[in-house]
């Protein structure tokens, strides 16, 4: 059977488990535990069915002018994808040239490493320092034609320094350097890295409509960067790439900012709760500024608990690895889940 031969040996990227029944606490892919805007099932029961005969606006005008309008930046400088996932493809295919390389940090979101072996590019990891804040000299910068930083990371939690982040500009001279804010709305940082600036020619930021706005089921992502940069992703992405469903509900979900605030207000509100609970039961862990905590227990391994957990359908995420090994990245639900959860640990700690 004919396959390529890079994607022969592709170690494909695993998503978390979706388990079947509802009858599970699922704390293991950073899904927002309310339910989106109201706007969102309004748009959805009036959506005009005679609009699906028709293909969905290309460009996502009535998008890109909302979204331009909440970041202050140009229309022309905004990019819509099938969730963020995709705009990370585009710009592997748009910005990366054969025998160059894709960077990000270790640890970070694995499928960074994924989509370079996709597109058959090699990747280089960023060690981060023991505590997740800061990093050393990146290998190979010269050779690097994207680097892709998340911010606040995953799966760490960790928001880093704003010089710290603006200075990989000048390391990444000849890359495009994406940061990806997929966490952004739960930092509570005043610092906007969408607000496109000139100065920051090969930098662009994406965001997500997955997380701080409860819509992960829509699969909507969006980037900001130069108007060079982002007509680059308009020239690889598919015809259609975002329906029209899809464009309507974003839209009514980003009409109403205030529910999307309130609802990341309660997940802070529950995650310094819980991480305090934590932290009373000898649990250590970096500060978190996302919707997520990845803790190390006091005592048990975390695979034991990992699984012993997920016995009692209680579901949290666990990443082989020296890096990572010895964590668990638990997503932050409501009071009630969090609270299941604690009375899980402290018998299977007891």
């Amino acid at each position: 059977m004919r396959i390529a031969r890079h994607v022969r040996s592709l170690e494909a990227y695993v998503p978390g488990e979706q388990p079947k029944s509802a009858d599970v606490v699922k704390l293991n892919t950073n899904e927002n535990p309310y339910l989106p805007s109201p706007k969102v099932a309004e748009t959805l029961a009036g959506f005009d069915l005679d609009r699906l005969r028709r293909y969905p606006d290309p460009n996502f005008t009535l998008l890109r002018e909302r979204l331009a309008e909440i970041h202050h930046a140009d229309p022309e400088c905004v990019f819509v994808g099938n969730g963020s996932d995709e705009i990370l493809t585009l710009c592997a295919r748009a910005f990366v040239d054969d025998g160059e390389l894709i960077g990000s940090m270790n640890p970070s979101y694995s499928l960074y490493r994924t989509l370079a072996d996709i597109r058959g590019v090699g990747f280089r990891a960023t060690e981060l320092s023991d505590t997740f804040d800061s990093w050393g000299e990146p290998p190979d910068a010269e050779r690097t034609a994207l680097f892709i930083l998340t911010n606040p990371n995953a799966p760490t939690g960790v928001m880093y320094r704003d010089d710290s982040v603006l200075s990989l500009k000048e390391k990444f001279r000849d890359a495009v350097l994406l940061i990806d804010e997929a966490y952004a709305d739960f930092s509570g940082r005043s610092l906007d890295f969408m607000a496109a600036d000139p100065a920051n020619e090969n930098v662009i930021v994406m965001r997500t409509l997955s997380k701080s706005f409860s819509l992960a089921g829509l699969r909507l992502g969006y980037a900001i960067g130069p108007k060079p940069l982002i007509e680059a992703l308009y020239k690889v992405k598919d015809s259609y790439n975002v329906d029209a469903i899809a464009q309507a509900v974003a839209l009514a979900a980003l009409g109403d900012l205030e529910w999307m605030k309130a609802n990341t207000a309660k997940v802070v509100a529950t995650r310094e709760n819980f991480t305090r609970e934590l932290k009373k039961r000898g649990w250590t862990f970096p500060a978190t500024s996302a919707n997520f905590v990845f803790a190390r227990p006091p005592r048990r391994p975390a695979q034991e608990l990992f699984e012993e957990l997920r016995a009692r359908r209680i579901f949290v995420r666990y990443f082989k690895g020296p890096r990572t090994g010895d964590r668990l990245r638990i997503t932050i639900g409501t009071d009630a889940d969090m609270a299941k959860l604690l009375a899980a640990l402290d018998e299977m700690e007891a």
